[in-house]
C-alpha cells in the first residue's frame, strides 16, 4: 500500500510541470510581440482603411473580457474612472505588421480627473491645449467628447507635469490619433492601465491599431469583438473597468497611455527623421533659386 502511494506521489510530481507547460502554451495563443521576434506584432485596422501590410487571420480572442467585481477602490483613489460602457459598432480586421524597432518612437500619458476637482486645483490660470504632439509632431493625440470635439488638456502653467482632461461622470469620450506624416504607425493604447484591445494589463509588447500616413484612428472603447466595442464612459472609480477586471489595478485608474511604433511598409524605405543640419536656415526659402529634392511618398 505504501509503495502504491509513493508511485502516485511521483506521478503527480512528474505530470505537474507538463500541465504548467500546457497552460503557458495556451496563454501564448493571444497575438503578442514575442521575445524572439520583438519587431513583429498583430495589429488592428479599421475595415474602411486600406492597409499595406500582410493580412492575417482574425484573432478571435484578441478582445477584452466583460467586467466582473474583483476589487474595491480605496478612499485615496482618483475621483473618476472609466467604465465599460454600452456597445457600439466598430468594424476592424487584424493584420500582421513588422515594427522597425522594438523600442517605441514615442510613449505618452494623459491624466483625467473630475472637472470640479481639477478646476479647484488649477484655477483659471491653467495651461490649455487641444492635443498632444507625438513622434516629433508626426501624430496628434486628442481626447474627444460625445460630440466629437477635442476636450481641453490642462496643467499648471510653467509646469512640465502631466496634462489632464476634465471629465464628468457619465459622459462618453474617445481617443483620436491623427497622422500628419507619410509614415505608418502602430498605436498601442491603454485606459486605466488596461489594453484597449483585449483588456489585459498594458504592455509595449501588445499589438495595436494601424495608423497610416495622413489618416486618423478614433478608439471609442474596449474592444469586445472585431465589430463591436464597449464605449469609454467616465464613472465613479468603483464602477471603473479596472476595478472590476482580473487584469485591472485600481492604482492605475485616471491615466491614459499611448505608444507609437513605426511600421515597415512593403517597397517603402524608412526615411530618416530630423532636418538637414548641414544647411543654414532661410527666412525666405522661395527665393533660394534652387530646385527642391524629390519627396517620394511610395
Amino acid at each position: 500500500m505504501t509503495k502504491r502511494l509513493n508511485y502516485l506521489h511521483l506521478f503527480r510530481r512528474a505530470i505537474g510541470p507538463l500541465v504548467c507547460a500546457a497552460l503557458l502554451a495556451a496563454c501564448t495563443a493571444v497575438p503578442r510581440v514575442s521575445l524572439e521576434e520583438p519587431a513583429v506584432s498583430a495589429a488592428t485596422v479599421p475595415v474602411s482603411a486600406p492597409v499595406a501590410v500582410q493580412a492575417a487571420a482574425p484573432a478571435a480572442d484578441r478582445t477584452a473580457p466583460p467586467p466582473a467585481p474583483v476589487a474595491t477602490v480605496s478612499k485615496t483613489a482618483p475621483q473618476l474612472g472609466t467604465q465599460w460602457g454600452e456597445a457600439r459598432e466598430s468594424q476592424v480586421r487584424t493584420v500582421k505588421a513588422r515594427r522597425f524597432s522594438e523600442q517605441p518612437d514615442d510613449v505618452a500619458e494623459l491624466g483625467y480627473a473630475e472637472a470640479r476637482a481639477l478646476r479647484r486645483e488649477l484655477g483659471n490660470a491653467a495651461e490649455r491645449r487641444l492635443n498632444l504632439l507625438l513622434a516629433d509632431g508626426d501624430v496628434e493625440w486628442a481626447v474627444l467628447d460625445e460630440a466629437g470635439r477635442p476636450m481641453p488638456l490642462q496643467r499648471a502653467r510653467q509646469s512640465d507635469g502631466q496634462f489632464r482632461v476634465a471629465g464628468v461622470e457619465g459622459a462618453r469620450y474617445s481617443l483620436q490619433f491623427r497622422n500628419r506624416s507619410d509614415r505608418t504607425y502602430e498605436v498601442v493604447a491603454t485606459v486605466d492601465g488596461l489594453d484597449v484591445l483585449d483588456g489585459s494589463a498594458g504592455s509595449l509588447r501588445n499589438g495595436g491599431y494601424v495608423l497610416r500616413g495622413q489618416e486618423s484612428v478614433t478608439i471609442e472603447g474596449f474592444r469586445k469583438s472585431l465589430s463591436e466595442v464597449a464605449t469609454f464612459r467616465f464613472s465613479a472609480p468603483s464602477r471603473a473597468y479596472a476595478a472590476n477586471s482580473v487584469a485591472g489595478d485600481v492604482r492605475n485608474i485616471g491615466v491614459l497611455g499611448a505608444a507609437l511604433f513605426e511600421l515597415e511598409v512593403p517597397n517603402t524605405p524608412r526615411r530618416p527623421r530630423g532636418s538637414d543640419a548641414s544647411r543654414s536656415p532661410h527666412a525666405y526659402p522661395a527665393d533660394s533659386g534652387f530646385a527642391p529634392p524629390p519627396r517620394y511618398r511610395k
